[in-house]
Formats: structure tokens, C-alpha cells, sequence
């Protein structure tokens, strides 16, 4: 697995249609809100499932009824066409 320059990164944001997800100190970021608690954790719950099918997991964050997600691949030292199809998962699930 090799790292993607910014500029395919950009470009595979675009063209899978991979809204709110920016380029934040290196990794994948996005902030996904839901109406309260309960629908985060079970957005939560089902993409676990994902993603452990994936064996590519993420760096999230949860507070009340926001979700952080950061999306980088360690073993490759950034972001990777794996970031990118757990992105698409992740949008997929809301």
C-alpha cells in the first residue's frame, strides 16, 4: 500500500463524491452529526462492522452527537487507497 499525493487525493474526493471530507495534518477528516446520542452510537455500531471486515480502522472521536473520523493507513505512513474506500463506507452508512 503506497501513500497518494494530495492532488489524486483530492481527486478521488471528487470523484466518488466524498462530501465533507477534507485534508486535515495529514489524514482524511470528517465531522459526521446526528440528531442525538443514540443515532450516533448506532452509526457507530454498524460501521464496526465495516470495518473490522476491513481490518482498516479509524481514529474517531465521539461526543454527544457529533463523530469525528480521521482516516490514515499507520503501516504506510498516510493516507491510502484504503482511507479512501473506508470514506465511501462510512458515507454510505448515514
Amino acid at each position: 500500500m503506497h501513500v497518494l499525493p494530495d492532488d489524486q487525493i483530492r481527486n478521488e474526493l471528487k470523484e466518488h463524491d466524498l462530501k465533507g471530507w477534507t485534508i486535515q495534518n495529514g489524514k482524511l477528516y470528517k465531522e459526521f452529526t446526528f440528531t442525538d446520542f443514540v443515532e450516533a452510537f448506532s452509526f457507530m455500531t454498524k460501521a464496526a462492522f465495516h470495518i473490522e471486515k476491513m481490518n482498516h480502522h479509524p481514529e474517531w472521536f465521539n461526543v454527544y452527537n457529533r463523530l469525528s473520523v480521521y482516516l490514515t493507513t499507520h503501516d504506510a505512513g498516510g493516507i491510502t487507497s484504503n482511507d479512501i474506500k473506508l470514506a465511501r463506507t462510512l458515507n454510505s452508512l448515514k
